[in-house]
């Protein structure tokens, strides 16, 4: 495994860290399917023994679900992980809703250090704030307020649009911004990278794998249970995806997978501090985190992927 710092931070981070959205279950939706908790439990420490340190999760991710189980395997390691997580929905007051209020978060960190077995939090992130909150900038503030408290040492946002990356950094000082970007999705590579590299603030690249289609192992006749959020892709995007992931099928070799070459694009962007593939299981944790020692992608083959975006992968 190598390491990179998580800009300003200054956090040695694992290049590929652990994913936690699925491991949290389907037993509240929201999900990527169905899990064995022992099947996850042993995916943590087998991340572990390949020298993953970063670890990203959210409270909403099976309504602590997902935290509760970091704090068991990770129990009596506390020192030698960076643990990330996220706050904003609010699933403990009625029907689930977005909440941002000073009180609010104080509380959700509180609940969250308490699933995960510890007393601070390394990099707490806002989850999808709406660009209102971002342009406002009084939310960095209870953040600030936080972290001289001692209960977090950093703070960042988990975004969906670039822009409200860049709205952030203006807005705030945020030290992490977690995007989606992969092969498919490059929209965060060109402004916001650029702007978060001149600022120092680290990248977090999540959905790699594009929700797993990337995986290379979905099969067009390939359906998602109720609850999990691909149940619900329009099926348009769901044949986009299964096309591209044909079409890339050339990057397979006797050297690396699919899935590893879809990280592999993504660690060779060196803005990226850490890639966070969804994982569930120790033959998903082998096979993603051998990425950091897989070969780059040619030039040839960053070719052909632009030529491919370029006509749509028809």
């Amino acid at each position: 495994m190598k390491y990179r710092v998580l800009g300003k931070t200054n956090l040695k981070v694992s290049e590929v860290g652990f994913g936690a959205w699925a491991i949290g279950g389907n037993a509240h939706g929201n999900s990527y399917g169905p899990t064995d908790d022992k099947l996850s439990l042993a995916a943590i420490g087998r991340a572990l023994e390949l020298g993953c340190n970063f670890f990203d999760t959210a409270d909403v991710y099976g309504h602590g679900h997902s935290e509760d189980l970091l704090g068991q395997a990770l129990r009596g390691r506390r020192s030698e992980v960076i643990i990330a997580t996220k706050v904003g929905g609010d699933f403990y007051h009625g029907t689930p809703r977005m909440n941002f209020n000073s009180d609010y978060l104080e509380f959700a960190l509180g609940k969250s250090c308490e699933r995960l077995g510890t007393d601070y939090v390394d990099l707490y992130q806002l989850h999808n704030p709406p660009f209102e909150l971002i342009k406002d900038g009084r939310v960095f503030k209870i953040l600030d307020r936080l972290k001289a408290s001692g209960k977090i040492r950093h703070y960042g946002i988990s975004i969906h649009d670039p822009q409200e990356g860049l709205l952030a950094m203006r807005a705030g000082e945020p030290e992490a911004i977690q995007v989606a970007f992969n092969i498919l999705r490059q929209e965060a590579k060109n402004q916001l990278f650029r702007e978060a590299t001149k600022n120092n603030v680290g990248i977090i690249a999540r959905e790699p794998l594009a929700n797993g289609f990337f995986a290379g192992k979905l099969k067009s006749e390939s359906t998602f249970p109720q609850g999990d959020i691909r149940h619900n892709f329009p099926p348009d995007y769901i044949s986009q995806l299964m096309l591209a992931a044909d079409r890339l099928r050339f990057l397979e070799s006797n050297k690396r997978t699919l899935a590893q070459a879809a990280l592999r694009f993504v660690l060779d962007h060196k803005d990226v501090s850490t890639v966070i593939p969804g994982t569930k299981t120790r033959e998903q944790v082998d096979e993603d985190f051998a990425s950091s020692e897989s070969p780059s992608l040619t030039g040839e083959e960053l070719l052909r992927i632009k030529f491919l975006r370029e006509q749509a992968f028809a």
